[in-house]
């Protein structure tokens, strides 16, 4: 396919090369991030959108989304599809649906789980959002960037999907977290601790995958000094996109809302910016009840 690409930072520059590796004729565009190999360099996002027959774009947040949208819309050819791959509030990702509708254009909002790592290793999971149609035309590219694609419903479910995900994951690390610190307050070794978790009923992606206690379970940010695989930064992006959703949905969720506030004070208020998401688990090693 023909293929405009938005976004080449982190996890677009890999998503991207993985493509090219595939076949796939890229033409990117990023406003900061150089273009990688492989990958042929666009003057602007329009110039990566004109003739695509996928124009696939990975952004920080939705007002951005928007006004990339309102400049590549236009340039697209009747029935391309936009693959937006940014993790953005619902609203944005149905506003930009619609747009994509008036322009003759089929879209998608398809949010990734799998980090960096996962970007660079095609092993991506995209919760999907958008027609039957649309997905089907993106699947292959799905194929090749990730290991799984769930087609969650119409547009704007995949982002969804991605809060909904990132909101059990934010409070499930930071009860994994509380619970390894009153372990080591209790005398039980954080190995012991791990032995029973991993096995028994709190069993969770956190403890056995992604443990963020050093040098338990398999090797994880925690053994690299909390070295970023999804970084903290992040975790409240995605927790602040969950109470949005919440509060324009009318659902309660008081976890995701002391999650959100925890993980706010992490970041802007201590040493959280630019640590992983798992670094609250030294957060709480020097603190005391109350």
């Amino acid at each position: 396919m023909k293929i405009g690409f938005i976004g080449l930072g982190n996890m677009g520059a890999p998503m991207a090369i993985n493509l090219a590796r595939e076949g796939h004729e890229i033409k990117g565009f990023d406003v900061i991030a150089d273009v990688p190999e492989g990958v042929a360099k666009a003057g602007t996002a329009a110039e990566a959108a004109k003739g695509a027959e996928v124009v696939i774009t990975m952004l920080p947040n939705g007002e951005i989304l928007k006004s990339v949208a309102a400049e590549i819309l236009p340039a697209m050819k009747a029935g391309a599809v936009h693959l937006d791959c940014s993790t953005v509030d619902v609203e944005s990702a149905r506003f930009v649906a619609q747009e994509a509708e008036k322009a003759g254009i089929l879209s998608l909002d398809a949010p990734v789980s799998g980090g960096t790592g996962g970007a660079a290793a095609g092993t991506l999971t995209f919760m999907v959002g958008g027609s039957a149609q649309a997905f089907d035309i993106a699947k292959p590219l799905f194929d090749i960037m990730g290991q799984k694609a769930v087609h969650c419903g119409p547009s704007g479910n995949g982002q969804a999907a991605k809060i909904c995900n990132n909101m059990i994951l934010g409070v499930t690390m930071i009860a994994t977290c509380e619970a390894f610190v009153l372990a080591d307050k209790l005398g039980l070794p954080r190995d012991k601790m791990f032995d029973v978790v991993s096995t028994s009923s709190g069993y969770s992606w956190v403890m056995n995958a992604y443990c963020p206690a050093p040098g338990v379970g398999p090797k994880s940010p925690a053994d690299n000094g909390y070295q970023p695989g999804f970084a903290a930064d992040l975790m409240l992006k995605d927790l602040r996109l969950s109470q949005m959703a919440a509060e324009a949905a009318d659902a309660d969720t008081p976890m995701g809302a002391q999650a959100a506030e925890l993980y706010r004070r992490f970041v802007e208020e201590e040493d959280g910016q630019g640590r992983d998401f798992s670094a609250m688990l030294p957060r709480f090693e020097g603190r005391h009840r109350g």
